[in-house]
């Protein structure tokens, strides 16, 4: 086992540093698990205890911060790269056959009188889908037409020509347990308080603006939940956006330019990655989640300055997630903010997956660390996941709101949400805080710990290699194989349960996952019935690899302490 990337935490034990800050060099657990900092001897902890701190790099926790990322089997990864090696032999005679038009390509490729132009399609990428992606192809897209919940309907649908094109049989796949979506407190539903006043908002300002916000589009019920937005969020001001993958990819131009240097986690979004491309600004990509890699871009771009001139940069922005939702890792935040206060940076952070889902209030990576909204310059999430809605936010000063509303392409371009939409986000959100005047928001985050908690330690003592934080509700179960990508989704389906698999170019060729997002809406019997046929197909397509079905320490997602201090 390895410990945190520090050389050394308070205490003064040495901590071993891990390859890439995940990997050991050889197979087993890497777990980054700060240790308690106290001047007495040490002792086990106990979720039951108050005021204990973890340090790291010289940085205060105020609760364990353990992540595992158990490394692939060396069999496995051997027989992988065999798996993708004979894959890509028989797609080069699949193309020779299609070439000589044996066998007929569905697939956009360049015409003939072309072939001297600028390729429109690349390479690699169009083999890999026509030989593989193809393959695969019902896995993902499929029709869903009931409310995403804790369990859904789907279209059953057929392909007689190997995936390329599909037909609807008519029939109803009823029941499907919903393993995949991120429905994080269960608020994607046809039924209850939100749904009833989004009906409500939908009788009385109908389905659409017409306009964007700075002519016609601006409705009250959007002041109304930018305010309610700041308040949750614990900052001056905020700003509502239609849709999460642009608030990002629209609102990053806005806020740097050329002369600017960005420092992008290497596993960022591409929302993140596309809008800081479109920015102009010089791109420095730091190792996932680790500062020793991203303090020595910071200590470069200070001494160095900009290429050629080694002029100052104008302006320092760290980039980073709050849970990243292929590996579900947390960010390290303190370390982050630490660190973007000793060197003067500006701190983006995107909460699209954490907001909602960590912290004893709901407040995302910020709330889980009992951190200072003040210390982080651009607040960003989205209202897709755990409010069950659409559109996204960015939260901070009011300089900084007031700037975007007038540099913001997306604000001056795109319609806002629409009515119901933004009911369902205030409703939604106001249940979370508890200004409904019940405790149903209170007790879905203290669900959604505990079936974290409980999923995650089953699929361990099961045998699979499961990546991320303890207290991530986005849990991977890493599969590997190419094969085994298409056959662990279909046969999940038979058994009724609908889950993601994950493959290239989403993840690292070699590193296919499938990936589970726990709900709180999610009951304990449909958790067991899922999980016994997860240890089923497991079992059947071999997939339980971890060398280590011993159960590593568990800690409480949320201390009871932590939800009695909430309500102070």
């Amino acid at each position: 086992m390895t410990e945190c990337s520090a050389n050394k935490p308070a205490n003064g034990e040495a901590c071993h540093r891990t390859k890439n800050g995940k990997k050991p060099g050889r197979n087993g657990y890497v777990k980054n698990h700060f240790h308690l900092n106290r001047q007495q001897p040490q002792k086990s902890y106990s979720p039951k205890e108050k005021g204990l701190q973890a340090s790291c790099n010289g940085v205060a926790y105020n609760r364990p911060f353990i992540e595992s990322f158990e490394e692939t089997p060396m069999l496995v990864a051997v027989l992988t790269y065999m798996g993708y090696g004979i894959l890509t032999i028989f797609g080069y005679l699949r193309d020779f056959l299609r070439d000589w038009k044996i066998e007929k390509c569905h697939i956009a490729r360049e015409r003939e009188e072309q072939k001297e132009f600028v390729p429109l399609y690349q390479d690699f990428e169009n083999f890999y889908t026509r030989n593989l992606y193809m393959r695969i192809r019902d896995s993902w897209n499929r029709p869903i037409c009931s409310v995403p919940g804790p369990k859904m309907d789907l279209v059953e649908r057929v392909s007689h020509d190997y995936n390329w094109t599909f037909e609807h049989t008519g029939k109803v796949v009823k029941d499907v347990i919903n393993l995949g979506s991120y429905n994080y407190l269960g608020f994607a539903e046809n039924s209850g308080p939100c749904a009833e006043a989004a009906a409500e908002v939908t009788e009385k300002y109908g389905v659409g603006v017409a306009s964007t916000r700075q002519e016609m589009g601006n409705l009250d019920k959007h002041e109304e939940l930018e305010q309610l937005v700041a308040r949750f969020l614990g900052v001056e001001s905020a700003m509502v956006f239609g849709m999460g993958f642009a608030t990002n990819s629209m609102n990053i131009p806005a806020l740097t330019g050329k002369g600017c240097l960005i420092l992008s986690d290497e596993l960022n979004h591409t929302s993140l990655v596309l809008g800081a491309r479109l920015s102009g600004s010089t791109i420095r990509v730091f190792k996932h989640n680790n500062m020793q890699s991203l303090e020595k871009l910071l200590r470069d771009a200070i001494v160095h300055g900009q290429p050629r001139t080694h002029r100052p940069w104008k302006k320092i922005l760290i980039v980073v997630e709050g849970i990243y939702s292929m590996e579900g890792s947390i960010v390290r935040l303190p370390e982050v903010i630490a660190l973007k206060k000793r060197y003067k940076a500006y701190l983006y952070l995107d909460e699209a997956h954490s907001i909602g889902a960590l912290g004893p209030r709901g407040g995302g990576v910020l709330d889980y660390f009992g951190l200072d909204p003040r210390d982080v310059d651009i607040m960003m999430g989205t209202f897709t996941k755990s409010f069950g809605a659409a559109g996204g936010y960015i939260g901070g000063r009011k300089e900084l709101i007031d700037y975007l509303r007038t540099q913001s392409a997306q604000r001056r371009l795109r319609h806002l949400h629409v009515p119901p939409i933004a009911q369902q986000i205030i409703a939604s959100m106001k249940c979370i805080m508890g200004e409904d005047g019940t405790t149903i928001g209170r007790e879905r985050l203290r669900q959604l710990a505990e079936n974290t908690a409980y999923f995650r330690r089953r699929l361990r003592e099961d045998g699979f290699i499961i990546y991320g934080n303890n207290d991530s509700p986005v849990i991977p179960v890493m599969l590997y194989m190419p094969a085994k990508i298409g056959a662990f989704g279909r046969e999940m389906l038979k058994r009724n349960i609908g889950v993601v698999v994950v493959g290239f170019p989403a993840t690292p060729i070699i590193e296919s996952r499938a990936r589970f997002c726990v709900s709180a809406a999610h009951t304990r019997e449909m958790l067991d019935t899922a999980l016994s046929v997860l240890s089923e197909v497991g079992d059947l397509l071999q997939v339980k690899y971890s060398q280590h079905r011993t159960q590593p320490p568990m800690y409480q997602a949320f201390h009871d302490t932590s939800y009695e201090d909430a309500d102070n």
